[in-house]
């Protein structure tokens, strides 16, 4: 591995080509805030694949993607105009290098962590996340409430789980994990009564939530049983994210090698009849067992 001096040499000389880029390169010249975001969105996607699949070559190649945008960002922020695609040009503004990212960075890791660099105490992750949440309500400019600072914007899945995490830390868990079964059972039970009071050809819910007051039921209670098992991941330390997205993967592995099977047959896939695709299925779903012994 490299030496500390390897790597600040290393940083620095990204941080040189970012400000040739910037200077020299047509496309990086045009690049804001607004119009990096999406891209960083994206990025970011690229290396929880990356991470799900276990490959350490990726994983290095996309990190190196996400710190670009790190960068990018400062550098859009130490300078003159004010870069933001949508809004007319505002004198003056807050500026900062990644000097400061780094700073602030590091004053919030410290604030952050009393049981490092203060007088708190904690001996295991568990206890280190409660008091995570107890410091960032004390912090300045930081949280208000338990819930705050969840984005808006995460993936449905995450937030739950974020959700969930944070109101753990704050107290608001079972008592044995176990307990949490009875509740899955009773919400897949709510749901399963609702939906056998579904009418034939409901309504989809609309915008807003308007729509068959049953299918909004339907919704509701759906909503409940994904709830409460991300609840049941987070109590047996399983990342809900990652295992839906293993999920996903292994789906498509399987599903490619039945398409191909019937290439090898001169078929298309639409050809096949569900028997057939299911016997096909097993074949996959019995190699992937032979590659794992």
């Amino acid at each position: 591995m490299h030496s500390r001096e390897e790597q600040l040499q290393a940083f620095d000389r990204l941080l040189t080509v970012m400000d040739e880029l910037r200077e020299k390169c047509p496309w990086d010249r045009k690049q804001t805030f607004d119009s990096l975001r999406q891209n960083t969105i994206e990025e970011t996607y690229e290396l929880a694949t990356a991470i799900v699949k276990q490959d350490m070559n990726e994983i290095a190649k996309e990190l190196g993607d996400v710190l670009l945008h790190v960068v990018f960002y400062a550098k859009l922020g130490s300078e003159d105009k004010w870069n933001f695609s949508d809004s007319a040009p505002q004198e003056p503004h807050d500026r900062f290098d990644i000097a400061d990212v780094c700073n602030r960075l590091c004053d919030k890791l410290i604030f952050r962590h009393p049981h490092v660099y203060g007088p708190e105490a904690a001996q295991n992750a568990e206890e280190v996340s409660r008091l995570w949440e107890q410091v960032k309500l004390k912090e300045k400019g930081g949280n208000k409430t338990v819930l705050e600072g969840i984005p808006d914007s995460l993936p449905t899945l995450v937030k739950a789980y974020r959700i969930q995490d944070k109101a753990a830390n704050a107290g608001f868990d079972w008592e044995k994990k176990e307990d949490v079964w009875e509740k899955v059972k009773e919400e897949i039970a709510e749901l399963e009564q609702a939906m056998r009071s579904m009418p034939d050809n409901p309504t989809p819910p609309l915008k807003g939530g308007r729509g068959d007051l049953k299918t909004n039921a339907i919704e509701e209670e759906m909503g409940d049983v994904l709830f409460s098992l991300i609840n049941v991941a987070r109590l047996y330390k399983v990342r809900p994210d990652n295992a839906l997205e293993k999920t996903n993967l292994k789906f498509i592995s399987r599903f490619n090698y039945i398409e191909q099977k019937a290439r090898e047959q001169g078929r298309q896939v639409t050809d096949l009849t569900l028997d057939e695709m299911e016997a096909l299925w097993q074949e996959a779903k019995f190699a992937d067992l032979a590659n794992l012994a």
